[in-house]
């Protein structure tokens, strides 16, 4: 397969980091940028990295999808509360239709990087005709200030096929990541996404209830307990709905590797830290009314939802 064009919408801590290694790595990267937009454009991105720090000097940088050209791959690092703007984004980004591609059937490969359980169905919705992937992403990452971007660990990335019929471009692109020095793999998609759901609900939604650090909840006997429970409703309700190759093992596997992490505060932490809206809908409401339907019920995780809406909306 011929190189392929890469388009980011959402150039923050993840956005920025894969895009970033990827134009390192010799990819055509094109990058959409809002608050920030003009300092990368005068001053480049930088990237301060475990894995090496690295410097892009001229970045191919947009405030507007209008002005970027059609891309092969696109990669969405939105946070899901904005994923209403794609019906805007994402247009320009693809092909007009056509009596032979009516729904663009013949467009990008569009992979969403995003936390949450149900982003990819209501994408397609949007999008019916769409090629969708989840970007399972295993990384430690923030972005403070302009322009630069902070990866403290970890970095790979699993790919999930959700609707893609084109199965040569998802190995390209995991043939593309691995070659930019970011480990990547391809995943059966419910399994992935319920996995990253294992680390996700609890530590995010726990650091914002408590006002705390992924380590310090590991460090203190009651609060590890509680993690470790979350962990097992979450498996819990994957394997009632029938997702296999997660078990007990996988919850002593994310409490090893978070024992093991940098001190860290989540997405979710740094969102209420800087009052931006938190990603609950798909971290938490999506997945436990999804596994209510089927007839699982995740209480302690309910319980960790109402006090993250009400932190959010105390009035």
């Amino acid at each position: 397969m011929t190189d392929m064009k890469y388009g980011i919408i959402g150039t923050g801590a993840i956005g920025g980091y894969y895009g970033a290694r990827l134009a390192q790595s010799g990819q055509e990267v094109h990058f959409l940028l809002h608050s920030d937009y003009e300092y990368v454009l005068e001053h480049g991105l930088q990237v301060d990295s475990c894995n090496g720090s690295f410097h892009l000097d001229k970045p191919h940088v947009y405030h507007s999808t209008a002005d970027m050209p059609p891309c092969d791959v696109v990669l969405v690092c939105l946070k899901s509360i904005n994923n209403h703007k794609l019906r805007e984004l994402l247009p320009p980004l693809l092909p007009a239709p056509s009596a032979d591609s009516p729904t663009c059937s013949a467009g990008p490969l569009v992979v969403l990087i995003q936390n949450g359980i149900g982003v990819e169905q209501d994408v397609q919705a949007m999008f019916p005709g769409l090629q969708l992937a989840a970007g399972l992403a295993f990384i430690c990452s923030a972005k403070t200030e302009p322009g630069r971007i902070n990866h403290q660990c970890y970095g790979q990335i699993n790919l999930g096929n959700y609707s893609c019929r084109d199965e040569a471009r998802l190995e390209q692109v995991v043939a593309d990541f691995n070659a930019a020095g970011v480990k990547a793999g391809l995943v059966e998609y419910n399994e992935a996404r319920w996995k990253k759901a294992v680390w996700n609900m609890p530590f995010n939604g726990m650091t914002v209830a408590l006002n705390t650090r992924t380590d310090l909840l590991l460090g203190n006997p009651a609060t590890r307990r509680l993690i470790r429970e979350q962990m097992m409703e979450v498996i819990g309700a994957a394997r009632h709905l029938g997702v296999t190759g997660i078990d007990e093992s996988f919850a002593e596997l994310m409490m090893k590797m978070t024992d093991e992490m940098t001190p860290y505060s989540p997405s979710m932490k740094l969102d209420f830290d800087f009052h931006r809206p938190m990603e609950i809908h798909y971290l938490y409401t999506r997945p436990i009314e999804i596994a209510r339907e089927a007839g699982f019920d995740m209480p302690r995780l309910a319980m960790l939802e109402a006090e993250l809406r009400f932190l959010e909306n105390p009035s």
